[in-house]
This record gives C-alpha cells, sequence and structure tokens, in this order.
C-alpha cells in the first residue's frame, strides 16, 4: 500500500453547486484542488442534475484533469409515473456515471426523463428505464440513501442481495458496489450505521462477485468549508 500515489484515486461521487440546497463545491475550485492533490481525473455526480456539465468538462480540460460526467439519480419505490404520497414520497439513490458518448447520451435521456415525466418531489427513474438505457454507462450502488443501503440499513441482507444480484444482471462488470468511511472510530462523526452497511457490503460482494469502490460522497471542498455547508442545509430543510 506505501506505494499508492494521489493518481491511483479518483473522486467518483462529488455534489457541486449544482447540487441545489445540498452541494457548495464550485466547479473551478474543484478541478483546482482534484490538481493540486496530484489527481489527474474528478468526477461530477450532482442530485438529479446534469446542470453545469458542459462547463464543468471545458474547465477539466482546460487544466488537464479528465473529467467523469455522472449524476446520482433518484430511484423510484414502483413506476416513476407513480405518484401516491403513501407509497411515491420515498426514493433511492443510484450513480451513473458515462463512459463513452451513448452512455452520454443515455445519461441525458434518462435525466430528461426524470425531471419532465418522473418528478415527485424528486426527478425519478424507474427500474424498467434503467433496463433500457444502460448501455454505456456505469452504475455504483450509492450511499446509505440507495436501495441496497436502505435495505440493509432495515436488517433485510437477502433483500440487498437481491437488488445487488439484479443490477448485476443488467450492468454486468459495469456494476459497482460502493462504500464510504466519512470518519475514523474514534473521530465524532463515525457512524455505526455506516461502519455496518460497509462491512455487510464487502460480503455480498465476495458473495455474488461484485468490485467494490471506495467513494467520499463529498458535498464541500475542504474541512473549513463544514459550517458554511451547514448553513446551506439549514436554508435547504428550513432548519434553524
Amino acid at each position: 500500500m506505501s506505494d499508492l500515489k494521489p493518481s491511483d484515486y479518483v473522486h467518483l461521487h462529488n455534489h457541486t453547486q449544482f447540487s441545489l440546497l445540498d452541494g457548495l463545491t464550485q466547479l473551478g475550485p474543484l478541478v483546482d484542488f482534484a490538481k493540486s492533490s496530484g489527481m489527474s481525473a474528478i468526477g461530477k455526480t450532482d442530485h438529479g442534475t446534469l446542470s453545469g456539465t458542459v462547463e464543468f468538462y471545458k474547465i477539466a480540460k482546460d487544466k488537464g484533469i479528465k473529467p467523469i460526467i455522472g449524476i446520482e439519480t433518484y430511484v423510484a419505490t414502483r413506476k416513476h409515473t407513480d405518484k401516491e404520497p403513501s407509497k411515491d414520497k420515498r426514493r433511492f439513490h443510484l450513480v451513473l456515471i458515462a463512459m463513452n458518448d451513448t452512455g452520454y447520451k443515455n445519461l441525458m435521456k434518462l435525466s430528461s426523463i426524470a425531471n419532465l415525466d418522473g418528478f415527485y418531489y424528486f426527478p425519478r427513474i424507474d427500474h424498467d428505464l434503467i433496463e433500457k438505457y444502460n448501455e454505456g454507462l456505469i452504475a455504483l450502488s450509492a450511499c446509505m440513501g440507495s436501495e441496497i443501503g436502505q435495505a440493509l440499513k432495515d436488517g433485510q441482507k437477502k433483500q440487498a442481495k437481491e437488488i445487488a444480484s439484479w443490477y448485476k444482471s443488467i450492468f454486468g462488470d459495469r456494476y459497482y458496489l460502493e462504500i464510504q468511511d466519512h470518519g475514523h472510530p474514534e473521530n465524532p462523526i463515525h457512524s455505526k450505521v455506516q461502519e455496518s452497511i460497509n462491512n455487510q457490503i464487502l460480503e455480498i460482494g465476495k458473495e455474488l462477485d461484485i468490485k467494490v469502490v471506495v467513494t467520499c460522497d463529498a458535498h464541500y471542498l475542504k474541512h473549513e468549508d463544514q459550517d458554511a455547508h451547514e448553513v446551506l442545509l439549514c436554508v435547504g430543510t428550513g432548519a434553524f
């Protein structure tokens, strides 16, 4: 492990100012930080939108950084057009990343459908749409708010395995399980729930032969930005 270089790690799960009232990071500073840290690529995966993608692409290319274009979409519990309050207010996170031009076109298609046809509190897609428009896309299982994360949080490991199996059947080796670690056990922000989910995801990965990636699910750039981000969240949630 001692010979690892900064360029060996790529941040695949980042939220920028285009994750409205949730992401604080601006595009220019994000790319600058990646470059100054010795990284060669950086991802942009905003919540439910591809807004800012062209600007991100141009900034990254101009600075010699590979832009990775994605989206953290919302997956409906049923059909993306279902809108019953008692059943459809819940939604699940899923990270989709374009690996080529076809993938980028499918990403735009899914984003458009989610916002035009699937919007119910959030822009949503569903399993049928994922099956139809998955070509050229890489899928990451996402955070605790994902289908797998929620199932494991609820103690439903069998269900989590079934979900992972379904995604693998659609994406094949383009599907990755995602783990996140946002605090050392001695750190006040360490989450026992996250630790439990991570351990179970690692087990599922071995059992189903699905590769696992480590992400940060970053919503701000540096530690000193934390207070400003808290203010942003308060504005978004109305919690003062």
